[in-house]
């Protein structure tokens, strides 16, 4: 695939440069190139098809009078003019304050951004590699985006960027079972890359987008905020990659820096997919913007907020530790509120091999809706492929390895679900009963047998013994050698 070898070659050229150091800066500096490439593409077709379009970005500074001429500037003066005139100028965009305005978008993935290269010549290596991808092209664009995943992917290794990505197939059967249409409000709280949006995009436009009319409610109905740099700007490239003239809705912000109480009704949302991040503490005060549910850890506080920001009837689908299940203190009065608030109709618990290689960590996604209090929840316990003993890297968790659960599930009403060996249910009153654990495990697995305890230890003590003969050997033999 060309883009694939283009992509590679870029990223050695890179490996060149002293200035950049790492995949996490390597994909930073890839991702705001790659950006004004799209972009510039983007706003090309849009000036033909489009009465009265304007490029957000001034002329001086659009990639097609700067990048593209492959013998144009180069060395010193290429870096003096990306340093000292490109990037402040994209910094300090002036707004229009009209709705659909791109220079929103061109300047909050500017806001942070930074040129690592220090070498003027391999950047104009790396430009021209960049000229080569035409994101007009529907094929190319197709072929990108699956690279882009990958790189997304690539991540995982990146140090702390890998809490940034969730795995694909996961997001893929959350966004399934939720099933939005054009015309809801989608909101992702901690977006990170864009995944659960892309999923929704792909899934809308798979089953509901039919007209121009129907893309534009699909769009017009999507939020996400993310609090750090560098997937804020992953994610505003990757909607422009699946077709979203305006990605501003991607706000570069924390949500959790807003008081509770100040989510008015009009801000509430029909639909909510998200990963928070767990095992984070946030910042000092944070806790004081949720009185009722006062703590530094982030997963709680995203949860008290999903709460607070469904509509009635509306839906969520939220990825959570074990910890948040089984915890006491606030968790407990957490997961008190959501029952009472909700019904928490489905668990799906996930093995600790899932966010491989850079957490194992036992995960659950839990699905519920705003309105009516939690009579019964169903967990269903997804197991690894049989021969398989846990997922990787090279076998990670794939859509098709869902597939039983979304048989079970019982279609949009949940009608018909039975208990089987990966399936079971608990009432409201059980969970009361269990002081709001719910961390309760599959009744229907055999215990592992690990043999008789008299027996056990017998091979204990007879190994405890063979290990101490040979420490004696070796000291002796130690002993001799040192005598000579």
């Amino acid at each position: 695939m060309i883009v694939r070898t283009t992509v590679k070659s870029i990223q050695d050229i890179m490996r060149q440069d002293v200035g950049v150091d790492g995949d996490a800066q390597r994909i930073s500096q890839l991702t705001w190139l790659f950006f004004l490439k799209i972009i510039d593409d983007q706003d090309q077709e849009l000036e033909l098809t489009r009465d009265g379009y304007r490029s957000p970005i001034p002329e001086r500074f659009q990639w097609r009078n700067w990048a593209t001429d492959p013998e144009g500037i180069t060395g010193q003066k290429l870096l003096d003019f990306v340093n000292d005139e490109l990037f402040p100028a994209l910094k300090g965009l002036q707004l229009t304050g009209q709705p659909g305005d791109r220079r929103r978008v061109v300047r909050d993935v500017f806001e942070d951004a930074y040129n690592y290269m220090k070498s003027g010549q391999l950047l104009r290596q790396v430009v021209n590699k960049i000229n080569q991808v035409d994101f007009n092209n529907l094929d190319e664009r197709r072929h990108f985006g699956e690279f882009y995943e990958q790189l997304l992917n690539d991540l995982q290794s990146a140090g702390n960027a890998g809490e940034y990505y969730t795995p694909r197939a996961v997001t893929a059967f959350m966004v399934d079972r939720i099933d939005p249409r054009p015309g809801e409000i989608l909101f992702d709280p901690a977006c990170g890359t864009g995944g659960f949006l892309s999923c929704a995009i792909k899934h809308m436009e798979a089953k509901y987008v039919r007209t121009p009319k129907q893309r534009t409610a699909m769009q017009a109905g999507l939020r996400a905020v993310e609090k750090k740099q560098l997937p804020h700007m992953l994610c505003v490239t990757n909607m422009l990659l699946h077709g979203i003239e305006d990605p501003s809705f991607v706000r570069h912000d924390n949500t959790l820096a807003r008081p509770l109480i100040s989510w008015s009704k009009d801000e509430r949302v029909d639909i909510v997919v998200t990963n928070p991040p767990f095992g984070g503490k946030e910042e000092d005060g944070i806790e004081n913007n949720f009185p009722t549910f006062r703590t530094k850890e982030t997963a709680d506080l995203f949860l008290a907020l999903i709460v607070r920001l469904l509509k009635q009837d509306g839906r969520a689908a939220v990825v959570l530790p074990d910890g948040t299940l089984f915890g006491e203190g606030i968790k407990t009065r957490l997961k008190e509120h959501l029952m009472e608030e909700c019904n928490l109709h489905t668990i799906v618990r996930l093995p600790n091999s899932v966010f491989k290689p850079y957490a194992s960590i036992g995960t659950n996604l839990l699905f519920f809706e705003k309105g009516t209090p939690t009579k019964d929840i169903w967990f269903y316990e997804h197991r690894v492929p049989e021969g398989q003993k846990a997922y990787s890297m090279t076998k990670p968790i794939r859509l098709e390895h869902f597939q039983g659960c979304i048989d079970w599930w019982g279609g949009k009403e949940r009608k018909g679900r039975e208990e089987t060996p990966q399936a079971w249910r608990v009432t409201a009153e059980e969970v009361k009963a269990r002081g709001f654990n719910l961390d309760i495990k599959n009744p229907h697995a055999v215990a592992d047998d690990h043999g008789d305890p008299e027996t056990l230890l017998a091979e204990l003590a007879r190994a405890e013994a063979e290990t101490a003969t040979y420490r004696d050997q070796l000291k002796a033999i130690l002993a001799e050698a040192l005598a000579r």
